[in-house]
């Protein structure tokens, strides 16, 4: 079966080297790597009340292990990112991606708060740009502008080499400017079989 993004990106699929196609190919999939989390000091108290509705992560670090476990069922693809510090504590970060319409998904923090993202290749390189965010009230999907949040989207994801990628995920406010960045490198390692 094709994943998620295999579908998204349809024939440009076949342009990203195989460390991404790792990452996102179908099944049971384990990445591990480190990663850098900062933000803005004033930034601090929200993200402290968006972390109890799941929303991104409230403490910073500089190349902190994590492990980005994902499984797909039926139509949904789930994230489990475990983020140890050094200290000893463990912050989870989870979250589902479902399809959308035109080649696109949305990253679901917890059952009601969304952000549809649009995917496409350039140079080998995987770009993620933000469409906006959404509140899903039972059927019905509510678009939220980005500025009326926590700003635009980017991410941008390469191969390092044959088995790793470096990823760079930013959220900038026309105001504001960059309210949140984590970055790092990982291992893309299947626990399934790929799909071609």
């Amino acid at each position: 079966m094709k994943s998620l993004m295999q579908r998204a990106l349809g024939a440009d699929w076949d342009k990203l080297p195989p460390a991404l196609q790792a990452h996102y190919r179908f099944g049971t999939t384990t990445d591990t790597g480190e990663m850098d989390i900062e933000y803005p000091r004033f930034m601090q108290p929200l993200l402290s009340v968006l972390g109890v509705f799941g929303v991104l992560v409230n403490r910073c670090g500089q190349r902190v292990p994590t492990v980005v476990e994902k499984c797909v069922v039926d139509e949904r693809q789930y994230w489990r990112r475990t983020i140890t510090y050094p200290n000893g504590q463990v912050i989870r970060f989870d979250s589902f991606w479902v399809p959308a319409d035109h080649g696109q998904m949305i990253e679901f923090v917890n059952p009601v708060l969304g952000l549809q993202m649009a995917p496409y290749v350039t140079e080998h390189q995987l770009h993620y740009r933000g469409v906006r965010f959404v509140a899903k009230l039972g059927p019905i999907l509510l678009p939220i502008p980005e500025w009326m949040v926590l700003g635009h989207t980017t991410i941008v994801e390469e191969a390092v080499d044959e088995t790793h990628f470096a990823m760079d995920f930013r959220l900038t406010h026309p105001l504001f400017g960059q309210l949140f960045r984590y970055s790092g490198t990982f291992e893309a390692a299947s626990n399934s079989p790929s799909s071609k």
